[in-house]
């Protein structure tokens, strides 16, 4: 894959790719994934973790909700511009609902998660390089979370399938690089995490 693309290109194309993938294929690969992240310090020293609901057949974290049940769990809630993110137990359907475009998010009235007290980011992305950046779907919503000094300090983990690992994407000033990123063929540590 060429990274010498734009980055509306990029994306285009290697959503393309991972939306190709047969559904047997990406769940294999998400189960992939999954098993390097349970093997990891990073999630074992962890209490709570934020995470997401796949999308677009973004690698599916399932299997990490029901393993790893000593962790406390986030997910986001879009409200304008921003991320907020609420605890909630993912495989509870009463904790969550359909958010803007048909996405699972969680309900308002679950408990917010502040800063302080989250452990680990399991960040979704379309692809992470070998510097940590990540191409997103061009939203902004986690550079603009990670730019704010409260959530800075926070261990960040790139969620991507293999062929999304790349040697180098395109990179804006703004843009937030990752500490590390997981694929279905092992994690990669940009930098130690504490």
């Amino acid at each position: 894959m060429s990274t010498s693309l734009d980055k509306p290109s990029l994306r285009r194309s290697l959503l393309a790719h991972r939306q190709a993938m047969t559904v047997h294929d990406w769940q294999q690969a998400s189960d992939r994934l999954c098993a390097h992240l349970q093997a990891s310090d990073q999630l074992h020293q962890a209490k709570t973790v934020l995470a997401y609901f796949s999308i677009r057949q973004e690698p599916d974290l399932r299997p990490l909700f029901t393993a790893c049940s000593w962790i406390r769990w986030g997910m986001p809630r879009c409200q304008g511009r921003s991320l907020i993110w609420h605890q909630i137990d993912p495989g509870d359907p009463s904790h969550w609902q359909a958010g803007a475009y048909g996405i699972p998010e969680p309900r308002s009235q679950r408990p917010i998660l502040d800063p302080q007290g989250v452990d680990l980011m399991l960040i979704p992305a379309v692809a992470c390089d070998r510097r940590g950046y990540r191409l997103g779907y061009g939203g902004g919503f986690y550079d603009r979370l990670l730019s704010q000094p409260d959530w800075q300090a926070i261990p960040t983990l790139g969620i991507v399938f293999h062929h999304g690992y790349l040697p180098q994407l395109p990179a804006d000033p703004w843009d937030r690089p990752l500490q590390a990123v997981c694929t279905d063929q092992a994690l990669y540590s940009i930098s130690s995490i504490d």
